[in-house]
């Protein structure tokens, strides 16, 4: 069986907005249109796809609750590790983001949690010089 491949999607009730937060934010660029429901974004390592889906729509045929775009937290979420936090975090904040806290130390680097403009939770991670091998035991013994 072949490797598979990571897609992500991330529904938004407005197109030309969420392109724009994610663009400035995030240094994402536009890639390919799927008509004006759905656009590519490029620039990290699996491409993410918005998708235009209304408020209250359900996520499936027969969906129980609706599409809320109000704050709301997934257990499935998007990090995006990020060479120097500060600036980053400053221009995602400027491109309409929301800062939730403050920065976060870990023994494997830093994480700053913010909210896009449609609700969704997401990171910026600054990874220290062993990143996650910090939390192994016995990293930086070697």
């Amino acid at each position: 069986m072949p490797e598979a491949r990571l897609l992500v999607n991330v529904d938004v009730p407005d197109l030309g907005a969420a392109e724009r937060f994610y663009t400035a934010a995030l240094g994402l660029r536009p890639g390919r249109r799927f008509g004006k429901a759905a656009l590519e974004l490029l620039g990290v390592e699996a491409p993410i796809y918005l998708l235009l889906k209304a408020p209250g729509s359900p996520p499936f045929e027969g969906g129980g609750e609706g599409r809320d775009y109000g704050r709301h937290w997934s257990p499935i979420h998007l990090d995006f590790a990020v060479d120097a936090l500060e600036p980053a975090l400053r221009r995602a904040v400027a491109a309409g983001a929301l800062h939730e806290g403050k920065i976060h130390e870990a023994p494997w680097g830093r994480l700053a949690v913010l909210s896009d403009p449609f609700g969704h939770g997401l990171c910026l991670l600054e990874f220290g010089p062993h990143g996650y091998d910090a939390l192994v035991q016995g990293a930086g013994k070697r």
